[in-house]
């Protein structure tokens, strides 16, 4: 399987497992949680579904342009993805404090995901 289809299938998988996760929190976790973790597992799912939209992004240019280093910025955003939302929809059902010092990891991951793919879109 190349890049493109990888990248494409890893986003709509991503995607669709936002949309559930949202529909969860608006309806099995809204009476259940506290508002500030409701909130937060609705951050998760926001930024869940932006970067798997991003994903599908990245598939297309990988398919577009030979040069743009897909691979790369790909693994770089589903690993942040992975361990930011991760983490975020964990303190929200009540994992340990301590697991929030992870979740700017992910964010981190998401940033150089980013920067790689501008710098690779300018150099495709």
């Amino acid at each position: 399987m190349d890049v493109s289809r990888a990248l494409f299938a890893a986003g709509a998988f991503a995607a669709c497992l936002a949309v559930a996760a949202g529909a969860f929190g608006a309806h099995a976790l809204e009476a259940r949680l506290a508002p500030e973790r409701l909130a937060t597992w609705e951050l998760a799912a926001r930024y869940q579904l932006f970067h798997a939209l991003a994903l599908l992004a990245f598939a297309w240019a990988a398919a577009e342009w030979p040069r743009f280093p897909a691979a790369l910025a790909g693994g770089l955003l589903l690993a942040g993805l992975v361990i930011f939302c991760g983490t975020l929809y964990a303190l929200a059902l009540g994992a340990p404090r301590w697991l929030g010092a992870v979740t700017p990891v992910g964010g981190v991951l998401l940033l150089v995901a980013w920067l790689t793919a501008a710098a690779g879109a300018l150099r495709a």
